[in-house]
This record gives structure tokens, C-alpha cells and sequence, in this order.
């Protein structure tokens, strides 16, 4: 069977400009990976720091456990933005895929509303004394597996939509009847596997990144005022020494599966346009901006316009990440569909809405921070 008559052959028109779609799914991905990667790895980070680390990795593991109720909700939410936008214009590739999987798909529900209650469980059980301790500990770890096993899945959906390829071999192994079964995942898929330990790197990255933040900007220490300012140097010094061993990590993490996922996994094909110009430059963007961001961590200086230089670089190494995928997802797909063939059929009135809506949300985000921030100065 050829795998391109599995891709849906009507053209509709697309409500919004291909470039638009496509900004606003990089962006909007952009923006919920950044509290994404904080439970995706901080939250381990700051369960075993929580538990086994000493004052100053207590006291983080502590003050991440307890802002994570407010992390998730804003990831959850900033994630609604590129799926949005996949569902707009590469709805013929992302139902199909998402079918094949449905129920793992349906799955992510299942097991983000358990985990979001474990993590509101273990900020509820630090501010609550220790009478729930052996609970507290059990939900916490319970809700860190299930947000790997989310973003486990998530991965499986994402390189499927990109792979029609895929799709015959996956139907026809999970199939009753003719009809697909929805138990399919994407396993046998040589880019999975390297692609989810990459992001699990840029995930050590990121909370490094927001451990700075955090400690320069959000008031990262609480300590009785006699001794406030010494207790305060001693945990920026132990911040910025733990950021540079964990970013360092997050680097190598970030080599290894990066390197996998370009040279053990691409095709001939895909390589050859990649390293063409001008896309050669999405292929060494996302390769080189982790060490500009290790440098400031590493060697930029103790001071908060390091840190707030440092979170912001870390969005930027995100940002182009998504982006130099996201070329790689529209060359996958090309053989089979092309997503710039699509006309177009532009819908002002709900593209204005949109764009109101969304910087309304991200000033409410900024908002919120700020609010928290004078909680941690009070």
C-alpha cells in the first residue's frame, strides 16, 4: 500500500497564513516547553534534592515542589497553543497518526489529572507539618513517573504524525478487521528514541537555568532576618555551583542524544537537505546555542543580569530546537503531503481574537510571577 493514499486528498482552505500557523506553533511550543522541561526532569531533580540533599538543595527542592502546582497549570495551558495550530494545518497528518494511538493518546488525560493531584499533594504536605510525609513522598514520585510516561507518549504521537511511512506497518499490526485498534505506538521508529532522551536534556538544561532565575529573581531563600544575608550569600554560592554541574549535564545529556537523533536516525535524505544552505543553519543553531548558554552560566558571574541573561538564552536554545524540527517535520512529510500546497482561507475576525486573547494570557502569566515573586519577599 502506498502510504500517501493514507493521507486525506480533499483540500480545505487554511484559516490563517501558513507562516503565521507555523510561528505560532513553533512560539507557542517554545512557551510550554519551558515549564514543561521543570516536571518533566526538575521535578525528579527536586524530589531527590528534597529528600537527600543537604540545607540548600532542601530548601530548592522544596521551593520548586511547591511552585510546581502553578508551573504545571501554566504548561498545560501554554500547550493548548501548538496544538492548536498543528490541528489547523496539519490536521490530515495528526488525526490519522493520533488514531493509530488513540488510546495511549486518550492516556495523557488519564494520567496528567492523577499526577497534577500529586504534586498539589506534596506543596500541601510541605506547608502541613509531617503527617503525610510517607504519602507526600509516594505522590510526588508517582506524578514525576507519570509525567515522563506523558511525555513519553506525547513523543510517540509527534514523530508518528511526521512519519506517514509508519502508518501501514502500524495499522497493519494493530488492526481488527481492518479497523485500527488504537493500541499502536511508535517504538520501532529509529528518531524516537533519541528525540525524547534530547529533550530530557534540554530538560536538565532548563531547570538549571530556572534554578538561577529562581534564586536571583524569585527570592530563592527564606531565612530569619538576623541572618537573612549570610544565609542568603551562601545559597546564591551553592545556586550558581549546582546550575553549572546540572547545566553541564543537561550539555553532554543533550551531545549524546542530539548527535543519535542527527546521525543515527535521519535519512540520507534528510541530512542532505538539512546541511544544504540555508537550512545547514537550523541544523547547527540548535547544536551550538546550549554552549552559549553554558558559558553564561559557567563563567558569566554571580549577579542577577547573569541569571535573567542565562533563562533568557535558555528560551532562545528551546526556540530554535523547535524550530529546526519543525523543518524537519515539513521535509518528512513532503514525499506524501506538503503543508505549504494548502490554500488558503484567511478568518481575520478569529486571528484578531486570538492574538488579543493571547497577550492578555501572557500578561496575566507575567502577572502571576510577579505576584509569587512578593509572596517569596514578603
Amino acid at each position: 500500500m502506498d502510504p500517501s493514499t493514507l493521507v486525506e486528498q480533499a483540500v480545505s482552505g487554511v484559516p490563517a497564513p501558513i507562516w503565521f500557523v507555523q510561528f505560532f506553533k513553533v512560539l507557542g511550543f517554545t512557551l510550554h516547553a519551558m515549564p514543561m522541561s521543570l516536571w518533566y526532569a526538575g521535578l525528579l531533580i527536586a524530589l531527590v534534592l528534597h529528600l537527600r540533599g543537604n540545607e540548600h538543595g532542601r530548601r530548592f527542592g522544596g521551593r520548586l515542589l511547591q511552585q510546581m502546582p502553578v508551573i504545571v497549570a501554566i504548561g498545560v495551558n501554554l500547550g493548548i497553543v501548538p496544538l492548536l495550530f498543528v490541528q489547523t494545518a496539519y490536521y490530515k497528518v495528526f488525526y490519522p497518526a493520533t488514531i493509530l494511538m488513540a488510546w495511549p493518546w486518550l492516556a495523557i488525560i488519564a494520567l496528567l489529572i492523577p499526577a497534577y493531584y500529586g504534586i498539589y499533594l506534596y506543596a500541601w504536605g510541605l506547608k502541613n507539618g509531617e503527617k503525610l510525609a510517607r504519602l507526600r513522598v509516594v505522590a510526588g514520585w508517582c506524578a514525576a513517573a507519570m509525567f515522563i510516561v506523558i511525555g513519553f507518549i506525547f513523543a510517540n504521537g509527534m514523530s508518528l504524525m511526521g512519519h506517514v511511512d509508519r502508518w501501514v506497518e502500524l495499522w497493519s499490526d494493530n488492526s481488527v478487521a481492518g479497523a485500527a485498534s488504537g493500541t499502536a505506538l511508535n517504538i520501532g521508529d529509529a528518531t524516537l528514541w533519541p528525540r525524547w532522551l534530547l529533550m530530557f536534556g534540554l530538560a536538565l538544561q532548563t531547570t538549571a537555568a530556572w534554578l538561577l532565575f529562581d534564586a536571583e529573581w524569585l527570592g530563592g531563600m527564606a531565612a530569619v532576618p538576623a541572618a537573612a544575608k549570610q544565609l542568603d550569600d551562601n545559597y546564591r554560592r551553592w545556586a550558581w555551583g549546582f546550575a553549572k554541574k546540572l547545566y553541564t549535564v543537561g550539555l553532554i545529556w543533550f551531545a549524546a542524544a542530539g548527535s543519535w537523533y542527527v546521525f543515527g536516525s535521519w535519512t540520507p535524505e534528510l541530512r542532505e537537505s538539512m546541511f544544504a544552505w540555508p537550512l545547514v543553519l537550523l541544523a547547527v543553531l540548535p547544536a551550538i546555542a546550549p554552549g552559549l548558554s553554558w558559558l553564561l552560566v559557567c563563567f558569566g558571574g554571580r549577579t542577577k543580569a547573569i541569571a535573567l541573561l542565562a533563562f533568557l538564552a535558555q528560551f532562545c536554545v528551546l526556540a530554535v530546537n523547535a524550530l529546526s524540527r519543525q523543518f524537519v517535520q515539513n521535509l518528512n512529510l513532503k514525499p506524501y503531503w506538503d503543508v505549504y500546497s494548502l490554500p488558503e482561507d484567511i478568518q481575520w475576525g478569529p486571528l484578531a481574537m486570538f492574538l488579543i486573547v493571547f497577550v492578555i494570557g501572557l500578561g496575566v502569566i507575567g502577572w502571576m510571577v510577579a505576584q509569587i515573586r512578593k509572596c517569596d519577599s514578603a
